[in-house]
């Protein structure tokens, strides 16, 4: 496997939650996986579209290098279906390895048909126009994160979570310790132990009737 299959593997099997508590940036829960069991992590290339036009996510897709996730903004204009199976199907041609959009997508079954990783904010059917201004590798605001170019990208079904690329070991390190902690968590709770214990948490604000 390559230095970035190893790294994807990891993030995934981390997760979005764990790596969200852990150093990561939670986008907004708005960003949600597009078909069951989507799953993607990848280093983020940054599109940014005029509200109600796509021209940008184009270009982005003619000039992606491989095994990067499109990180799209579009601006105030979310319910238009600004992707859908074309664009899948160039984007996977180019090895493109998912989207994540702060709008809408459509051809959902044939995005699920094509195993192809998508994160909206939800389904429009009315399409965007393709002529207007935007930029790909600058900056974009998605799910309320500013995402940088070689960001990386985690999504899951619990949501998608940015980690920045300059701390992307200190996150994983911090992850596996969490996992390794709420392992022994769940050991404890098995064995009969309670939450209010294990967290230290004091009840005495809660009447028990």
């Amino acid at each position: 496997m390559t230095t970035h299959d190893l790294i994807a593997a990891e993030l995934l099997d981390l997760g979005a939650a764990t790596l969200g508590e852990t150093g990561g940036k939670p986008m907004r829960a708005r960003l949600r996986a597009a078909w069951p069991g989507a799953a993607l992590a990848a280093p983020a290339l940054p599109v940014v579209c005029t509200a109600g036009d796509n021209l940008a996510v184009h270009v982005a897709v003619a000039n992606a290098p491989a095994n990067v996730a499109l990180v799209v903004s579009v601006g105030d204009q979310p319910e238009l279906g600004y992707w859908g199976e074309v664009l899948t199907i160039a984007a996977q041609s180019r090895g493109v390895s998912g989207l994540v959009i702060d709008g809408c997508v459509r051809d959902v079954a044939r995005l699920e048909h094509h195993r192809f990783p998508v994160f909206s904010v939800g389904i429009a059917l009315p399409g965007a126009t393709k002529n207007r201004a935007g930029s790909v590798g600058s900056v974009a605001s998605v799910g309320d994160v500013d995402v940088h170019k070689g960001d990386w990208i985690v999504g899951d079904r619990d949501g998608v979570t940015v980690v920045p690329v300059d701390t992307l070991q200190q996150v994983i390190d911090a992850g596996r310790a969490r996992t390794a902690k709420e392992d022994g968590f769940f050991a404890a709770l098995r064995a009969g132990r309670t939450t209010v214990e294990l967290l230290d948490l004091d009840p005495s604000p809660i009447t028990l009737a």
